[in-house]
């Protein structure tokens, strides 16, 4: 009589090692941006100048006018190659956006200014989580802020703890 053991999906494929994971995540981290974090950097920045990054809009001018990142350059991945170097310094690191988690515009508008010398980053959750997180935005017509969506980030709280 034979008997199967049933796998735990989640074990079935092991853990990477301890050194794997660290570098797996390490090198995660160096592209990719959290919105929360990007969003505290831009606050903490206040009136001195610069957080040390610029953050880049790769969507179209009708997503650009229906909300962006304030203080954020526009600039549509199709038009990186032509117009980057005229907007944007190679010695500031640039950090991209799209619309959201389903889209890969921001990845491929990273792609796109590391192609051409630019240390970036992908900001995680683009303008979706940005306006979910309830922090503010830019349209054409004047700024506006959204109630923080609890499924995102902690009602009422400066940060969610991570």
């Amino acid at each position: 009589m034979s008997s199967t053991i049933a796998v735990n999906p989640v074990l079935r494929v092991a853990p990477a090692a301890p050194s794997a994971a660290v570098a797996h995540f390490r090198a995660s981290l160096a592209f990719h941006a959290d919105v929360s974090d990007v969003a505290a950097a831009l606050a903490a920045d206040g009136n001195s100048g610069s957080p040390g990054f610029v953050v880049v809009d790769s969507r179209s001018t009708e997503s650009w006018d229906q909300g962006h990142v304030p203080g954020a350059v526009h600039l549509p991945t199709a038009l990186i190659p032509a117009q980057a170097e005229g907007l944007l310094d190679k010695s500031v690191p640039v950090v991209t956006y799209c619309w959201g988690p389903g889209c890969n515009g921001a990845t491929r508008a990273a792609l796109a200014l590391a192609e051409l010398g630019y240390q970036v980053k992908e900001m995680l959750g683009g303008f979706e989580y940005w306006v979910r997180e309830g922090f503010g935005f830019e349209t054409w017509e004047g700024s506006e802020r959204r109630a923080v969506d609890s499924l995102t980030a902690p009602v009422g709280a400066g940060d969610c703890g991570c």
